[in-house]
């Protein structure tokens, strides 16, 4: 039995409607969440309208929203997030629609993460000098 949800099958409006939030408002990225770590596969948009990110978790069936206040202006604004296998299962159904520098980004990690982030977290040396090539290249996709 798998330990994480399933992304949702979205249908191709949905997929469509996800990319173009992506495209506009959105990050593919990788980064770490604790100093000690590696880097890891992020999707997150943001979004000062929640309802639109409640959209996305609705039809998509994963990731979390997070509410930010900027207390100068007094704006909230939200954002949803998915990490990690589930936010490479969300990519994969939203790439054919995405645009740019993001849909470049979705095809780099979609062909090469998995193969080079071993599930128990413990790298070769000749894996980890691969990884770091990895992540060079990723972040030199940019608009």
């Amino acid at each position: 039995m798998s330990r994480y949800k399933k992304t949702c099958c979205l249908t191709e409006a949905q997929a469509a409607y996800i990319a173009g939030l992506m495209d506009g408002e959105g990050t593919i990225t990788l980064t770490k969440r604790h100093r000690n770590e590696h880097r890891q596969i992020v999707v997150s948009i943001s979004n000062n309208e929640k309802c639109l990110l409640d959209y996305v978790i609705s039809v998509a069936g994963i990731g979390v929203i997070s509410k930010k206040s900027d207390m100068r202006s007094k704006n909230i604004n939200y954002s949803y997030t998915v990490t990690n296998r589930q936010a490479l299962e969300l990519l994969s159904q939203i790439n054919p629609y995405l645009i740019g520098y993001k849909k470049e980004r979705a095809n780099y990690v979609l062909k090469h993460y998995l193969a080079l982030t071993p599930r128990n977290g413990k790298y070769s040396r000749e894996l980890l000098e691969r990884r770091t090539d990895f992540i060079d290249s990723f972040f030199r996709i940019r608009p």
